[in-house]
């Protein structure tokens, strides 16, 4: 008995590892060259980006996260990622949190005190370029 409820408690553990998912996505602000990349985890979140990139969402088109100040591999032409947990999309928001990406970039030992407070980050100009398989 006790060898089925650990069997059945594996299955149930691997059914939730499986249906988790993983997809990445570019954005660009006012002036990039280069796509800023984020991750997400969360499947509405993933599918609202999809439903962007196709066109069937065009009001929350925005990209809003609190920003890490960290390289990762996925996103190697900056140095700092937004935290999977945060990101929303939006329509506005408050224009403390807003900054080009080479501007954050450029400017990234200033941020999370008077430059963006609470280290959320609000590019008014981003625009999702592209899902990217990583």
């Amino acid at each position: 008995m006790k060898l089925l409820f650990v069997l059945l408690s594996l299955l149930l553990i691997f059914s939730v590892l499986v249906q988790s998912e993983t997809a990445y996505f570019g954005l660009k602000t006012h002036g990039d060259h280069n796509d800023f990349i984020f991750k997400l985890t969360d499947s509405k979140k993933i599918q609202m980006a999809r439903d962007i990139l196709s066109g069937k969402e065009s009001n929350e088109v925005h990209v809003m996260g609190r920003i890490k100040k960290r390289p990762e591999s996925y996103n190697p032409k900056f140095s700092f990622i937004l935290d999977p947990d945060t990101i929303t999309f939006f329509a506005m928001a408050i224009e403390v949190c807003d900054a080009s990406t080479i501007y954050v970039e450029d400017h990234l030992d200033e941020a999370c005190g008077a430059f963006l407070p609470g280290c959320f980050w609000c590019p008014w100009s981003s625009k999702l370029t592209r899902e990217i398989k990583v």
